[in-house]
């Protein structure tokens, strides 16, 4: 491989800017779902405890 063949394929791989698109894609896509992991652990305790206040209120028949 000749030196300025060389040099291009390293200019236009430290130009590219796709790796760390995908990097900042998949940085965002875990921290958003580690906000709906979170929501819905908090949330369905809530609404465990709701459901179980309202099955205790209900009388069985």
């Amino acid at each position: 491989m000749k030196a300025s063949r060389f040099k291009t394929l390293a200019i236009s791989f430290y130009q590219e800017q796709d790796a760390v698109t995908a990097i900042e894609y998949a940085l965002l896509a875990s921290l958003i779902f580690a906000v709906i992991v979170t929501g819905v652990t908090l949330l369905g305790t809530e609404v465990k405890a709701m459901y179980d206040a309202l099955a205790a209120a209900i009388p069985p028949q």
